[in-house]
C-alpha cells in the first residue's frame, strides 16, 4: 500500500471537485475580485507540477526548497513535491542572502523555487552550491515554475513511498543558535492530522462542513500542516490571506468556522473595533500556539468574542503534542497547553507531585531526526527513546501542562534556580505592563543577574523602581529582577517567538562594571 501522504489527503477531497477549496482575495490589480480554486484545481495543477519534477529524474530522497510568498500556487508546490515522492524544505520568505546561503549549503537541494523578486541574486547563491534548478514562483500566479509545468499532463499516480520516508525538513525557527533541519516522515505527519481531526471535532460536509479561516504563513508547521492539513484532510474550504489583516479576517468570520493564530494575531483582533461576539457567531473554534498565549489576552478574547481560545503545543520535530480540551464540557485554562494528545506519551523529569521539570516526548509524530546531525540527534533522545524538547513544564495531577520556559532560558542566580515564566506572569499584572520578557545576563557576583525587559502598554508610563518594589512583596527576593529595561516591542522570530537570545546578547554587559 502507498504511504505517500499525498494519497490520504486526496482520498478527503469531496466528491464534487467542481466546489471550492480555497477562496481568496483578489490578486493585485483584480479591482477586488475573488479568486477561486476548486478541488479539482488542486488536483490537476499538483499533477502538472509533480510531472515536471519527475521529469528531472531527481534522486529520490531530492530536496525542493521553497523560498516564496504566501500563495495557493505555494501550497500546490507543497502537494506536487509530496506527489513526486520527494522532500519538501520550506523556509521563511523574509530570509535574506546570508541566511538562505547556510540553509542551501545544509540542505543541498536538488531544486530551488523563489520569488520573481529575488531570482537575480539566489539563483546566483544556487548554482555556486551546486543546485541544477531554479524556477521562480509569484503570488499573483506568474513565474517559470507555473509556465513550465502547464507542458506537463494533468494526471499523475503518486509516488510510492514509505511510512517512514522523510517528507519534509523543517528548520528550526532559530531563537538560539544555528537552524536544524528536522526531518518529518510521511507517516509523521498523516498521523498527526488524523488524530487533530478527531479530537478538535472536524465537522465533515453533511453535518455542515467546517470553514478554515487561512491566515498564517507556509513554511512553519503551525500553517502548513496543522492548518493545511486539517483543512485538507477534512474536505474543508479554506479562506485564504496572503497577510493576515485584522479588519479583513474579522469581516470574513460570518463566514468560517475554525481559526489557527499565533498570540500576536489574536492582540491584533481585539484591536480591531469591529471584532466582537456577532462576527464570532458562527464560529466554532478558535486556537492558538506557537508561542505562548498570555492569560489576559485569553481572558480579553473571551469577553469580547464569547469563545475561549484553545492552546496547543508542538514543535518542529514532533508536530502538535498536546492540546486543551474541544468539548465545551472540559475548561480550557489560561496559561496551560492542555493534555497529550492521544498516542503521545509525555513526561516531566524528574517527575513527581508538581515539580518543574524538563518536558520529553515520544510517540508517531516524532520527527526521524536532525538533517545530517546524528550526533544531535543522539544527544536529543534519551537512552530509552524520549525526545528532549527542550521545554520545562509542570503536569497537574490531571495530566495537564504548563510550560514554565525553555531550559536554555532558565536562570541561575547566586545558585538558585528562577524561570523566567513564572517572573513574567508577575510582571504581566502589574498597571501599565503589556508584556514582558526576563532573562539572565552576567553578574559578577551572582553569576547570573535577573533582568526584565518590559512593554508598557500604549500611552503609559510604568516607572521601573516602583515594578521591582511590588515584585518584592510578591515574590522571593533572588527572583526579583535587579534591572527593568522599557521598550517599545520585544524582538520575535517569524512565529511570535521572543528572541531571548537576543535580548541577552543586547544586554550583557549591564553589569560589567
Amino acid at each position: 500500500m502507498n504511504q505517500n501522504l499525498y494519497c490520504a489527503l486526496r482520498a478527503a477531497f469531496p466528491a464534487d471537485l467542481a466546489r471550492t477549496a480555497v477562496e481568496c482575495a483578489a490578486i493585485e490589480g483584480a479591482a477586488g475580485t475573488p479568486l477561486f480554486y476548486t478541488w479539482r484545481d488542486l488536483d490537476r495543477s499538483s499533477a502538472m507540477m509533480a510531472n515536471l519534477l519527475l521529469s528531472l529524474d531527481l534522486p529520490t530522497d531530492a530536496r525542493v526548497l521553497a523560498h516564496t510568498d504566501k500563495s495557493v500556487e505555494a501550497l500546490i508546490l507543497y502537494l506536487a513535491v509530496l506527489r513526486a515522492g520527494l522532500v519538501y524544505v520550506p523556509l521563511n520568505s523574509a530570509y535574506q542572502a546570508s541566511e538562505l546561503a547556510y540553509f542551501i549549503g545544509n540542505a543541498e537541494p536538488a531544486v530551488v523555487v523563489c520569488a520573481p523578486r529575488n531570482f537575480g541574486w539566489l539563483s546566483k547563491l544556487a548554482f555556486r552550491a551546486g543546485v541544477q534548478h531554479v524556477y521562480t514562483l509569484g503570488d499573483d500566479r506568474s513565474g517559470s515554475l507555473l509556465q513550465r509545468a502547464a507542458h506537463h499532463a494533468d494526471t499523475q499516480t503518486p509516488v510510492q513511498r514509505a511510512v517512514s520516508d522523510v517528507a519534509s525538513i523543517i528548520y528550526t525557527s532559530g531563537t538560539t543558535g544555528r537552524s536544524k533541519g528536522a526531518m518529518l516522515s510521511h507517516g509523521n505527519l498523516l498521523a498527526n492530522a488524523q488524530v487533530l481531526k478527531t479530537l478538535w471535532g472536524w465537522r465533515p460536509e453533511d453535518e455542515g462542513g467546517d470553514v478554515l479561516i487561512h491566515a498564517l504563513p507556509l513554511f512553519h508547521v503551525h500553517g502548513l500542516f496543522v492548518a493545511s492539513h486539517g483543512a485538507l484532510l477534512n474536505g474543508s474550504k479554506m479562506l485564504w490571506f496572503a497577510k493576515f489583516d485584522a479588519r479583513a479576517v474579522t469581516a470574513r468570520l460570518p463566514e468560517a468556522t475554525v481559526f489557527m493564530g499565533v498570540p500576536t494575531l489574536y492582540g491584533r483582533l481585539l484591536a480591531e473595533p469591529s471584532f466582537n461576539a456577532q462576527a464570532c457567531q458562527n464560529m466554532r473554534l478558535f486556537i492558538s500556539g506557537s508561542a505562548p498565549l498570555l492569560a489576559e489576552t485569553f481572558r480579553q478574547f473571551s469577553e469580547c468574542s464569547g469563545h475561549a481560545i484553545l492552546e496547543r503545543y508542538g514543535m518542529s520535530e514532533t508536530v502538535m503534542l498536546t492540546s486543551n480540551p474541544y468539548a465545551p464540557e472540559q475548561e480550557r485554562v489560561a496559561g496551560t497547553v492542555g493534555f497529550a494528545l492521544p498516542g503521545v506519551d509525555l513526561r516531566v523529569t524528574p517527575a513527581g507531585g508538581a515539580h518543574i521539570g524538563a518536558v520529553e516526548v515520544r510517540g508517531p509524530s516524532v520527527f526521524q531526526g536532525y538533517w545530517r546531525m546524528p550526533e544531535q540527534t543522539a544527544q536529543d533522545f534519551t537512552a530509552d527513546g524520549w525526545f528532549k524538547t527542550g521545554d520545562l513544564g509542570q503536569l497537574d495531577v490531571s495530566g495537564r501542562l504548563t510550560l514554565i520556559g525553555r531550559s536554555k532560558d532558565l536562570i541561575i542566580t547566586g545558585g538558585y534556580n528562577v524561570y523566567p515564566a513564572e517572573v513574567e506572569g508577575y510582571l504581566n499584572e502589574l498597571p501599565g505592563v503589556d508584556e514582558s520578557a526576563v532573562i539572565g545576563v552576567p553578574h559578577a557576583d551572582l553569576g547570573e543577574a535577573v533582568v526584565a525587559v518590559l512593554v508598557p502598554r500604549a500611552g503609559v508610563s510604568v516607572d521601573a523602581l516602583a515594578c521591582i518594589a511590588t515584585m518584592k512583596q510578591r515574590i522571593a527576593g533572588f527572583k526579583v529582577p535587579k534591572h527593568i529595561i522599557m521598550t517599545d516591542h520585544l524582538p520575535r522570530n517569524a512565529m511570535g517567538k521572543v528572541q531571548k537570545a537576543l535580548l541577552r546578547q543586547q544586554h550583557r554587559a549591564l553589569f560589567a562594571h
